[in-house]
């Protein structure tokens, strides 16, 4: 079986994350989309996610990068603006799946629902 090596990057709200003032919050927020967008457009990034309805509240998204190092993956998921401003901390390991299978589409989701 042929395998292809992914950075995976966990996105955990840390225990002591600083409390913002609903402004501040929604700014981080969206310089927080606004990078990650940058990073997939720049083809750093492959996808990425919230992860919902799971046991661990701590945990908020998931980043599958291909930089070819987990030490540069670690940098760029660092300056993420959530990350800086303490909202966010980063977990980072490898991942591997089979060759190919990240092409496969899921399940729509409906968010007006």
């Amino acid at each position: 079986m042929e395998l292809e090596a992914y950075e995976l990057v966990s996105l955990r709200r840390p225990p002591d994350a600083p409390d913002y003032e609903d402004e501040t919050r929604d700014r981080i927020q969206a310089a927080h989309l606004a990078y990650v967008g940058s990073l997939h457009e720049s083809g750093h990034i492959v996808t990425n996610g919230p992860v919902l309805e799971q046991a661990d509240e701590s945990l908020h998204g998931l980043v599958f990068y291909r930089v070819g190092s987990l030490d540069e993956a670690r940098r760029l998921a660092e300056q993420d603006p959530a990350v800086e401003a303490g909202r966010l901390a980063v977990d980072v390991m490898l991942w591997w799946c089979p060759a190919g299978s990240m092409t496969r589409s899921g399940t729509p989701v409906d968010l007006a629902e």
